[in-house]
């Protein structure tokens, strides 16, 4: 069925259901209805790319996502999609894989397939592919990346204010001996958390070092094998260590129960995002919520927004961070020899 046999069975003109499908033009509750009940009579289904080139975007929205297989980014997703169907929108969700050329690659080709908007949840992006969102008049929101202009949002988590509370929590229960684990410096994510880190640090602890700052990926792995490092080396173990991301934080946690390593007796962990796994862990990780459903639910009210009201410019949206407090920390205790872990990580 075509939109002329629907026109022909509503008695109406196929402009006339033109406008009821787009809401394009004021049609009478009358017509509108015999419009809608000929749609239900001849089954049709308006073609979604005929109506994309017609005007000029599609009824679809692209969310980019660093790593898919990292549990807070489908939590993210599910709270975007959400969002989405309640305004009639639907949801392609790409990974980038911490990649800016895979993410300029997708950005294009979301560009020639006139998306409705792209919310890039990715901290790996070439620049010059915003001036080409810009150019091509794409709605988009950014995390932490761009500045808000035309058509342009950006979403600002507040790094700072969960970790320093972290910093806070371990110093008043007697930890000063702290290791970080942060995330790759390349990405500007990973940056903040670590400058966010060693502020804290030094307004805390200010006549301190930390134990060390150790770069890892972001993956579950990359947290085992700083652990690992750090269980096999020449000095005792940290009293605490904080994480940039919850997946490293239960890397950390295994490869010290492997070792024979307590927690939170011999060791206090903390991660960051508050994935549901958090919770699931044993002791259950203390851990910086970055709450997905705000970030979701907010980035994608600025992105209809500018998609829907093309005039309006774009918004700056604060994302704040906080602590929830479970059983990964305890007061600190005297630091334990990594002699007598390592010989336990060996038998």
């Amino acid at each position: 069925m075509s939109i002329k046999d629907v026109a022909r069975v509503a008695g109406v003109s196929t402009a006339t259901v033109s406008h009821v499908l787009n809401n394009t033009r004021f049609v009478s509750e009358e017509t509108r209805r015999k419009v809608v009940n000929a749609i239900e009579r001849c089954n049709y289904y308006p073609n979604a790319y005929a109506r994309s080139l017609a005007s000029g975007r599609s009824h679809t929205i692209a969310l980019l996502v660093s790593d898919i297989s990292n549990p807070f980014f489908p939590e993210l997703a599910k709270s975007v999609e959400d969002v989405a169907f309640e305004r009639g929108y639907d949801v392609i969700l790409l990974n980038t894989k911490y990649d800016a050329k895979r993410t300029s690659h997708y950005v294009r080709r979301l560009i020639e397939r006139q998306v409705g908007g792209v919310v890039l949840m990715t901290s790996e992006l070439d620049v010059a592919v915003i001036d080409e969102l810009a150019r091509e008049h794409v709605s988009v929101v950014f995390l932490d990346l761009g500045t808000a202009g035309e058509r342009m949002s950006n979403v600002v988590v507040d790094y700072a204010m969960g970790i320093t509370e972290a910093v806070r929590h371990l110093v008043q229960l007697g930890h000063t001996c702290i290791a970080y684990v942060g995330g790759p410096n390349r990405l500007r994510s990973a940056a903040k958390r670590l400058e966010a880190f060693l502020k804290a640090f030094s307004e805390v602890l200010p006549n301190l070092e930390p134990f060390g700052i150790f770069e890892g990926n972001f993956q579950l792995d990359s947290g085992r094998n700083i652990a690992r490092q750090i269980i096999s080396g020449d000095r005792s173990l940290p009293t605490a260590v904080i994480t940039a991301n919850d997946m490293m934080a239960l890397g950390v946690m295994q490869e010290c129960r492997m070792a024979g390593v307590s927690i939170p007796d011999d060791i206090s962990i903390i991660g960051f995002d508050d994935i549901a796994f958090a919770s699931l862990a044993y002791p259950q990780l203390t851990s910086v919520c970055l709450p997905r459903q705000e970030l979701g639910q907010r980035a994608m009210e600025a992105l209809l927004m500018t998609i829907e009201e093309p005039e309006h410019q774009g918004v700056e949206v604060h994302i704040p961070t906080y602590l929830v407090k479970r059983s990964s920390v305890a007061p600190a205790k005297k630091s334990v020899s990594f002699d007598a872990k390592r010989v336990a990580h060996e038998t």
